[in-house]
């Protein structure tokens, strides 16, 4: 079980944190590079021997240039489990995420950073599932701006592993945030004193078009939210500004559950409700994890159009 929260100030940091932090002469946090690219799911069995083949989007990039002493995570299979009825990006193997972070040198006391190529989704997710596994608020944060902030800035570039790392002794422990089946998703949406965001897109959310499941539409009852509003030029909006998006959903909401297509994007708005202090680290908004990717192959009923909110 993770001890000893670190000092991070924020789920959101900066490239100029994390440069001086990473010129400590000890206590350097732990990077994790979790670029990540959504591809369409394998329709048949030649095109998943294809997928097999070939290396991660994100790992391509990882070797052309990342933060040094970064360490590639790869979200489809370390920060997933395999896709299925569960949905395109269920829950991981908590042994594989454990040891998937002690590669990467991280003890119990150690602050991890973790940066994408921008849009926020990719170290949202990595986010939210490292704090299901038991990290503390303290300990675990997201590089505001990912890959691009930290070469504008012109932040160091390495093209290298570094050498080999020691192995890290963190021990995670699994279901520390709320996770959501679709019996609470659709209890929430429900529940007068509930709301049930929706982060895709709007269109997807109306049912006017769906490139990766079987059918459109959305959770009865649900709010639409895109998480990518709470990012604006590349960064994550400050807590104000995404407060002000937010809150007209959720200020009088008893309980908060977000989703997506896969429980990818909607990390962000589990995210996003803290970082604008809407809702507390102790007491964070759920997360169907299987999401839309789930909801649809069960049978249960599907809304169209505007919907809540």
């Amino acid at each position: 079980m993770a001890t000893s929260p670190g000092p991070l100030p924020t789920p959101v940091v900066s490239v100029a944190w994390l440069r001086e932090a990473l010129g400590r002469e000890d206590r350097r946090p732990v990077v994790l590079d979790v670029r990540w690219t959504l591809r369409p799911p394998p329709r048949n069995a030649k095109e998943r021997k294809a997928a097999a083949r070939e290396d991660p989007p994100g790992l391509v990039e990882h070797e052309a240039g990342h933060i040094p002493g970064a360490v590639y995570v790869d979200l489809d299979t370390e920060l997933a489990g395999p896709p299925g009825p569960a949905g395109r990006h269920p829950l991981p193997d908590p042994d594989v995420l454990e040891e998937t972070v002690q590669r990467a040198g991280a003890d119990d006391d150690s602050e991890i950073v973790l940066y994408d190529g921008g849009d926020g989704m990719a170290s949202a997710r990595a986010w939210w599932v490292l704090r299901w596994a038991g990290l503390h608020p303290g300990q675990v944060a997201v590089l505001d701006g990912g890959w691009p902030a930290w070469t504008a800035a012109g932040g160091e570039v390495a093209t290298t592993s570094g050498g080999v790392r020691r192995p890290g002794g963190l021990r995670l422990t699994a279901g520390s945030m709320p996770v959501l089946t679709a019996e609470d998703a659709a209890g929430v949406a429900a529940d007068e004193g509930g709301v049930l965001l929706d982060g895709r897109a709007a269109e997807r959310f109306r049912g006017e078009t769906e490139p990766l499941d079987p059918i459109a539409g959305h959770v009865p009852g649900a709010a639409n939210m895109p998480a990518a509003s709470l990012i604006a030029d590349g960064h994550w909006r400050d807590p104000d500004d995404a407060a002000a998006i937010l809150r007209p959903l959720v200020e009088e909401a008893g309980s908060v559950g977000a989703y997506c297509g896969s429980g990818v994007s909607a990390a962000m708005l589990v995210l996003g409700l803290e970082h604008a202090g809407l809702r507390p680290p102790e007491d964070p908004a759920g997360l169907y994890v299987g999401s839309w990717s789930h909801w649809c192959g069960t049978g249960r009923p599907v809304e169209t159009g505007e919907g809540a909110g």
